[in-house]
């Protein structure tokens, strides 16, 4: 595995849900009509910075209302929680509050972050408010389809709800729990090159260690471990190949050197080829859905034809492939990569 500094356009726009997105969404139960949606929570009047115990900026910010404009925010919150986690029964948030909403300006979407707590118990819950951003959806549904990772998330035209992904921020793990006793340094390595491959082949790009979590799951005899992407925004827009490869992120370096200390070149190999079969069991269940995902992306502008003609000469090089010199948009290099995979597979 290498290391080196990748570049990612900050400035990527926010692509509008079309007609045939929505259409296809209604169909997999990913839409809804909600109480308030994301330009209501833009109505503060201030914010003030969010700062984490050692007094350092955390880049949030809380929005402050008017109390009658607040009210009336938290109320309609409640209820997109209970649709988002029980399909709109409001009898799950009776006793639930808002705690607290807090902006974030640093991201492409500018999310809104909402803790919901328990009143009975104490028990706390986050999930997001966004910007409805197309890339993004797809990004989201690729995840959903051909990762292990189960994801939920509501759609009502400009507005993205996310459910929280919980999990150990991956630069944080890094720092500090990477090199714990009990955990097994071996499997840390083989998961992260699963993600690495993962996101190969879906175009899931700035999988740096602050964009995915870390998941720890004892078993009876060891540690398990699953990455994690938790943002979604640089869904198959760049044409650099590298965007799409965690392991040249410096970010990252914690992750390739435990690989490069407790992998060989066979074992990796081993590893990715897991992965891909996998994708292709996950593939086969799912080709209605992907299929239909396919040809809706496929009509779409995602990204600029700069980018996909970089990508596809990028990735030729890189797989060795000059078919994908004939792909025309980010979705055909994707249906390319998952044939590839299939055909792998089968050999």
């Amino acid at each position: 595995m290498e290391i080196q500094d990748v570049t990612i356009s900050r400035k990527k726009p926010i692509y509008p849900v079309s007609a045939a997105l929505q259409k296809y969404l209604r169909t997999y139960q990913r839409d809804a009509r909600m109480p308030i949606g994301y330009r209501h929570l833009m109505d503060f009047y201030e914010t003030v910075p969010v700062m984490d115990k050692h007094g350092r900026d955390t880049l949030w910010e809380t929005p402050l209302y008017p109390p009658h404009v607040q009210e009336q925010l938290y109320n309609g919150l409640k209820i997109i929680y209970a649709q988002l986690k029980a399909s709109g029964n409001t009898r799950i948030v009776e006793h639930k509050y808002i705690d607290r909403v807090e902006y974030c300006a640093f991201g492409n979407t500018h999310p809104f972050r909402v803790r919901i707590v328990n009143r009975l118990n104490d028990v706390y819950d986050y999930f997001y408010v966004k910007q409805a951003d197309a890339s993004r959806i797809y990004g989201l549904e690729l995840e959903q389809i051909i990762s292990p990772n189960p994801v939920n998330y509501l759609v009502d035209g400009h507005t993205l709800v996310e459910e929280h992904i919980v999990g150990i921020p991956g630069d944080v793990f890094a720092k500090s729990l990477m090199y714990t006793p009990d955990y097994n340094p071996k499997r840390i390595a083989k998961e992260f090159v699963k993600f690495n491959e993962r996101c190969i082949i879906t175009l899931l790009g700035d999988m740096r260690a602050y964009n995915f979590v870390m998941q720890i799951t004892p078993d009876f005899d060891d540690f398990q471990f699953r990455i994690r992407a938790i943002d979604f925004d640089q869904q198959f827009y760049e044409g650099n190949p590298k965007v799409y490869m965690p392991q040249f992120f410096k970010d990252n370096l914690p992750y390739v050197q435990l690989c490069m200390e407790h992998l060989t070149e066979r074992t990796v190999s081993q590893y990715q080829q897991e992965e891909r079969s996998s994708i292709v069991h996950r593939v086969r269940s799912e080709r209605h859905r992907i299929a239909a995902l396919r040809d809706v992306s496929n009509t779409e502008e995602l990204s600029t034809p700069d980018n996909v003609i970089r990508l596809r000469e990028g990735y030729a090089r890189y797989f060795h492939d000059n078919q994908y010199l004939r792909c025309c948009t980010m979705t055909d290099i994707i249906e390319l990569n998952v044939k590839n995979v299939i055909r792998q597979v089968k050999l």
